[in-house]
């Protein structure tokens, strides 16, 4: 079965529209990727400053390729941070966190 990560990001208030333009301006930038699933960026709506990156990918060997290839790229320059442009920017996201997980059971709608 597929992997999920999810990359935690705390972003400070004043940083929400930043690292959001930043994602916007590199949309579609993952889809290409061998291996790739779903992506997701969530916002938080009450009682956190953590963005969620949610991925899923066939295997841990497609994550990490990405990861060390169109990924490491992709942010060269900015610090760690997210969104890239030569170091252009620095980062919005004060710290972040990988979580990992295995899909053990999925379901989807059914169809009408």
């Amino acid at each position: 079965m597929s992997v999920v990560k999810i990359n935690v990001l705390t972003v400070p208030a004043e940083q929400r529209e930043v690292l959001e333009k930043r994602f916007a301006s590199r949309a579609h930038t993952v889809e290409s990727s061998d291996g790739f699933e779903w992506f997701e960026l969530l916002r938080p709506v009450e009682g956190t400053d953590q963005y969620l990156v949610y991925t899923r990918w066939r295997d841990d060997a497609a994550f990490q390729a990405w990861m060390e290839g169109p990924m490491k790229a992709a942010h060269q320059g900015t610090g760690g941070g997210e969104g890239g442009e030569g170091g252009k920017h620095r980062p919005a996201a004060a710290g972040s966190t990988l979580w990992s997980f295995e899909v053990v059971q999925q379901a989807a709608p059914k169809e009408a």
